[in-house]
């Protein structure tokens, strides 16, 4: 693991920006814009690289388009040129920071994801209610619009208390500002892969508060979603007001008021699309509905593999048969 951010010069150098290139390009070169892009490959790379070095790099505008995952979703696409240096800086920053982030945070960051996530969770369940012996209480919490609400203020000083390289930061705070939620200064856009590694940022000194000052152990968080766990019921509702004003105080972020909830984890507890219980997990309702709406219809292969995988980490039997029998039907 490196524990040191390359230099500028390193960073966005002809052969770090081709490398950021090839990373970025995988996958997408049919796409009309890569496919231009590339067309002048060398030429667009040596005109980025004399930008940033020369201090000149100005970020463009963003194409806005909505997808259902499963929610609605605003998604803000930059042009090719700009995701590059996304990929540039990335790659620069992700692997200095990683080692700050807690062992529990489990979203956008390699050797973790959504699978990972749900076995830490019974884990959890099974050691904080020893087996089965014990009443365990879980507080669930999501918080409202977290990317649009970004404030660029904060991020920024959170980054300046590691980079040290003012010309680094100068092109980070120009990606930064390149977006606006809605409100000036605030917001950081769904599509940039720089905005998974900086929701990370910022959300880990909520994460820090959470597991150095109030010393929680029973911790997980995904994006926007964490939940808690104890045994005893006070500690999580003394500590739910203290998380809001953190949030509010030092990160300009709110909890969604619909979306906290106090229950035993014997009475089912949703996240992350699952409801867990002490000794099992089953499908939401709606995202049970949802995945046979699709089945009846026409689903691509890869959106069936993907419903596969996830229904093996959970009881599911009758949904997993459904999708095995398409599975066969289409070959």
């Amino acid at each position: 693991m490196n524990y040191r951010i390359p230099n500028f010069e390193d960073t966005f150098s002809f052969q770090n920006l081709f490398h950021a290139w090839i990373t970025f390009s995988k996958g997408k070169r049919r796409k009309v814009d890569v496919a231009e892009f590339a067309a002048r490959l060398v030429d667009n790379l040596r005109g980025l690289e004399r930008d940033i070095l020369g201090g000149k790099y100005k970020h463009g505008g963003y194409a806005h388009f909505k997808i259902s995952d499963p929610k609605p979703r605003d998604i803000h696409k930059a042009s090719v040129r700009d995701r590059v240096a996304h990929h540039a800086i990335y790659e620069a920053l992700y692997p200095y920071f990683e080692r700050y982030f807690i062992y529990d945070s489990y979203s956008c960051r390699k050797k973790k994801g959504t699978h990972k996530a749900l076995r830490r969770l019974a884990a959890f369940v099974g050691k904080e209610g020893a087996n089965g012996t014990k009443t365990v209480l879980a507080l669930t919490c999501d918080i409202a619009k977290c990317f649009t609400s970004v404030n660029h203020a904060i991020l920024i000083k959170i980054l300046e208390k590691h980079i040290g390289d003012k010309r680094l930061l100068a092109v980070i705070q120009e990606v930064i500002n390149s977006f606006s939620g809605g409100v000036k200064g605030r917001g950081i856009p769904l599509g940039n892969l720089t905005s998974q590694l900086f929701i990370n940022l910022y959300l880990n000194e909520l994460d820090q508060f959470i597991k150095r000052d109030l010393e929680i152990r029973r911790y997980i968080r995904y994006a926007d979603d964490f939940v808690m766990l104890s045994r005893d019921p006070d500690i999580l509702l003394e500590y739910l007001p203290k998380i809001a004003d953190f949030l509010e105080e030092r990160l300009r972020l709110t909890l969604h008021p619909k979306k906290i909830v106090f229950k035993t984890v014997s009475s089912g507890v949703d996240f992350l699309g699952w409801v867990h219980f002490t000794e099992h997990r089953v499908l939401r309702t709606k995202t049970k509905q949802r995945m046979e709406q699709r089945l009846f219809g026409k689903p691509k292969h890869a959106t069936i593999a993907s419903y596969a995988g996830l229904l093996i980490h959970g009881n599911a039997h009758k949904l997993r048969e459904a999708v095995r029998q398409k599975i066969q039907d289409d070959f």
